[in-house]
């Protein structure tokens, strides 16, 4: 098996490239196409962890995704944030999240924790 690091974004593509052509028909586990797809994909994976990390989203722009994934309106948040009053100002940043905010935003909602409080 011939595989080499990815050092550069050239090397990214390649692997890519093959990687990609797994997808369509994913080799059996302990195969060896299934051993080279998942060094392959373990390497991908660790350049794009380098160079492309994914940062946590804002707190404000998880509570409108969910929103928005879910259909809610600023009435369904009332029950997590308080009265509509509040939940506008915390949607237009006027005000923060509060710890027990950030609990019910959590418990009723399923958003994540780290991503509100902004990790």
């Amino acid at each position: 098996m011939n595989i080499q690091p990815i050092r550069n974004k050239a090397d990214y593509k390649r692997a890519l490239r093959e990687v990609s052509a797994y997808f369509d028909n994913e080799p059996d586990p302990g195969s060896k196409a299934g051993d080279r797809f998942e060094i392959l994909t373990t390497l991908v994976e660790a350049y794009e962890a380098k160079h492309s990390p994914i940062e946590a989203p804002d707190p404000i722009e998880a509570i409108r995704f969910r929103m928005e994934q879910g259909g809610l309106t600023v009435k369904d948040l009332v029950p997590s944030i308080g009265q509509p009053n509040r939940v506008y100002e915390v949607l237009n940043r006027k005000r923060g999240l509060t710890l027990e905010m950030i609990r019910n935003l959590h418990r009723n909602l399923g958003i994540p924790a780290e991503s509100l409080i902004g990790v």
